[in-house]
This record gives structure tokens, C-alpha cells and sequence, in this order.
């Protein structure tokens, strides 16, 4: 059986920054595995610009930031494998996996950070009915076609959901001589960053039907079009507000899941409302000596905010395998989602291992307009922050300071909720 103090599943942007900090911070016996033929995960086929503003001070496209942290990790020679997929984690962090060079082989490590990313919704999961004929396509597979293989999916394109890589997609369609008649959204809202609903649709004139969704798919062997619908607030279709789009291609932007497959075997602890992973403020999980970061912890706005998450992530486990524990029992506090909020990360903090403050991120439920973030420890109000505009598609962010538990020593919970004028 192979050893290693920190192995690291996972070679996008998160199991870079990971092993990148774990390296600097002393650990040298670490191992990356990825699935795929190259590290870089997702930013490979991610080619537009607005990448690395945060965490570089300039403006990259996804491979020239994943080839930034690439080089970091030649230069620091971290040990990965690539076209290596693992097929099980337990608890005991022991990992088996497999590649055409060595076939089935066991690891035993230290510390296990999980950064294995996301994946899309598929068709499957909607219930659309219809016929299953070809030129449907998720969001990522159609990036995938156009900026990697180099082919053109369909000429006349309807876009199902609004996040951002539907949003980005269309513009990228539109680019490369794609009519893409309408981005069709499900909520009142959109699920994407305010600039790219600028940048993707509003620079190019394309439709965003809101409460509006696909109730029929037509077509046998290619689609040939596709009827759309306004929702009520049940998001029910509502009769008499059907509209036939004509359209060879329909592409599916209708969310992400965290890829915690591996996760469930080794018994961590899943979060209900994301399917990400239930971290404390070390993002360490409920089994001693396994970390997460990126979007297999929760799905992330921006690159830049994964990045920094991750290095905090690798900073820990190397902590953690030089003999520092962060699962120690006493002045737990739980983070609570109250009114307003969809989820928070962390959901425990450990106020021991808290040295200037806890950044928490979460999202709100729906859009809120002159509204107030209210923090409570137990039910003393300790924040209230007036917000022109919340949306679900912006990440939020609040520091707790250590400043605030000291002042409130025998609090069991934190609460972050929305409260209107």
C-alpha cells in the first residue's frame, strides 16, 4: 500500500490551491489524483476572460489562470497521477483507485482533502416530456463541443435556466453564429451574476423569459422545437401562455450538484439543502482528518473565491497532519439558516481554532430589495447591515470576529437571517 500525509482528489482549481498551500506550509509527501487526461479540471474549456482579478490583480481566461497554479505545481514538484480514478474512500482514509499504469492500487494518508468538483443536472432530472431526440445538450457538454472539440452543436439554440454557464453559453453560441432565440428561466430571478446577464445577453440582444420553463420537447430525430410557458408562483405552467420556439438545439443550465459520491463512502456527512459537504471552520468535515473545498463543498460564484477557500483548506490538513486537532467537542457553536437563507459555510465553528474571525458565505432564499442582515448570537442581535439588493445568485459573505465570541461566552448558536423594513 502506497503512503502519503496529504492526498488530494481532485486536480481542478481547488486540488491545486490545496496542495499548492499544503506544500508551503511544510508537508512534502503530498499526492494529487485526477480523472482526467490534465490538471486544470473545468477552467480548460472555460476560455472567456474575467478570471483571477482577486487572486492575480488581472483579468485571465480559465486556462491561462489553471495554467498559473500548474506551473506552481511543477515548480513545488508535487507529486499527481493523472487518467486515475478513484473508486473508494472510507473513513480510515484509505483510497483505492485506478490507472491504465499501475491497474487497482490502495493509498494510506494522513489527511484526504476532497476537491472533486461539480457536476450538471441532467435532462433526466427535470421530467420534461417529449421525445428523446437528439440536440439536447447540458450547458458544460455544449462548452465542452465548441471550445475543446470544436464543433458547433445546433444553429438555432433555446437556453433552459439562467445560471452562469447557460448565460455565458449563449453568448458563446452567439459568437460563433448560433441564433440563440431565448434564455427561459424557472424563477423571477435570474440564478446568475448580475454582470453576465449584462455582458451575455443584454450586449447581444437575447431574450431572458422569466417564470417561464419547457413543457414539451418536439422532435424524433432531432429536435425540432421546443413549447415554453409561464409559471405561476407553484412554478405550475399556466394555460394559455404556451409558446412553440422553433430550435434544433435545447441547452440545460438548471444547476449544479457537488460530486460527493466518494463522500457518502466514507461516511461524511452530506448537507440536505446543497448536497455539498458539511464542513466546521477548519473545512474539515465530521470524519477526523478529511477536508473540502471548491465546489464539492458548495458551488461557488467566482474561481478567485475557490482559490482562497482551498488554500485555507490545504493550509489545515497539513496543520492537521503536523498535529493539530481541529475536531475537539467543547465551544461548538452551530451556524443557523434562519429566515431568508438557503445555507451557510461553515456549519459549526470551533471557536478554539479561530484565530481573528470565521468569513461566513451563505445565500438568500429569493431576492430581497432594502433589506437587513441580521446576526444573532443565541437571540442577541450582534449585526445588522442594511442590503439595497440580495440575490440567490451572489454568494454573501459576513465576518465573525473572535471579538463577538468573547462576548458572548456561553452562546451554543449562531444565527444569520434576512429581516425586512
Amino acid at each position: 500500500m502506497q503512503e502519503y500525509d496529504i492526498v488530494i482528489i481532485g486536480g481542478g482549481p481547488a486540488g491545486l490551491a490545496a496542495a499548492i498551500s499544503a506544500k508551503e506550509e511544510g508537508v512534502g509527501n503530498i499526492l494529487i489524483l485526477e480523472r482526467g487526461s490534465e490538471l486544470g479540471g473545468i477552467l480548460n474549456q472555460c476560455i472567456h476572460n474575467g478570471f483571477g482579478l482577486h487572486t492575480f490583480e488581472e483579468e485571465l481566461t480559465g486556462p491561462e489562470y489553471a495554467q498559473k497554479y500548474i506551473n506552481k505545481i511543477e515548480e513545488l514538484n508535487i507529486e499527481y497521477k493523472l487518467n486515475t480514478m478513484v473508486l473508494d474512500l472510507n473513513r480510515d482514509k484509505v483510497i483505492t483507485a485506478v490507472n491504465p499504469d499501475e491497474g487497482i492500487f490502495e493509498i494510506n494518508a494522513k489527511a484526504v482533502v476532497l476537491a472533486m468538483g461539480c457536476r450538471e443536472r441532467p435532462r433526466g432530472a427535470l421530467n420534461i416530456p417529449g421525445g428523446r431526440c437528439a440536440g439536447i445538450f447540458t450547458a458544460g457538454t455544449a462548452q465542452r463541443f465548441v471550445n475543446i472539440e470544436g464543433y458547433l452543436p445546433g444553429k438555432e439554440v433555446v437556453v433552459l435556466g439562467s445560471g452562469d454557464i447557460g448565460l455565458i453559453m449563449a453568448r458563446r453560441m452567439t459568437l460563433e453564429g448560433a441564433n440563440v432565440k431565448a434564455v427561459v428561466e424557472l424563477m423571477n430571478y435570474s440564478e446568475g451574476l448580475k454582470r453576465n446577464i449584462v455582458q451575455c445577453l443584454d450586449d447581444f440582444d437575447i431574450s431572458l423569459k422569466l417564470s417561464h420553463t419547457v413543457i414539451d420537447i418536439k422532435g424524433r430525430d432531432r429536435l425540432e422545437g421546443v413549447t415554453i410557458a409561464r409559471v405561476d408562483e407553484n412554478r405550475k405552467p399556466l394555460k394559455g401562455t404556451e409558446e412553440f420556439i422553433e430550435c434544433d438545439t435545447l441547452l440545460l443550465s438548471v444547476g449544479l450538484l457537488p460530486e460527493n459520491e466518494l463522500s457518502k463512502k466514507a461516511e461524511v456527512e452530506l448537507s440536505k439543502i446543497t448536497g455539498g459537504l458539511i464542513v466546521n471552520e477548519s473545512l474539515e468535515t465530521n470524519i477526523e482528518g478529511i477536508f473540502a473545498c471548491g465546489n464539492v463543498l458548495h458551488v461557488h460564484d467566482l474561481v478567485d473565491n475557490v482559490s482562497i477557500e482551498s488554500h485555507m483548506a490545504g493550509k489545515n490538513a497539513a496543520l492537521y497532519v503536523m498535529g493539530m486537532n481541529f475536531q475537539n467537542g467543547e465551544d461548538v457553536t452551530e451556524v443557523v439558516a434562519g429566515e431568508g437563507i438557503r445555507y451557510t459555510v461553515p456549519k459549526y465553528i470551533n471557536v478554539k481554532n479561530v484565530e481573528n474571525y470565521v468569513e461566513l458565505g451563505f445565500r438568500v432564499s429569493n431576492v430581497f430589495k432594502n433589506s437587513y442582515i441580521a446576526l444573532y448570537f443565541d437571540d442577541s442581535l450582534e449585526k445588522h447591515i442594511k442590503k439595497r439588493i440580495l440575490t440567490p445568485g451572489d454568494m454573501e459573505t459576513l465576518k465573525i470576529t473572535k471579538d463577538m465570541f468573547s462576548k458572548y461566552p456561553n452562546s451554543s448558536k449562531v444565527t444569520v437571517k434576512i429581516e425586512e423594513e
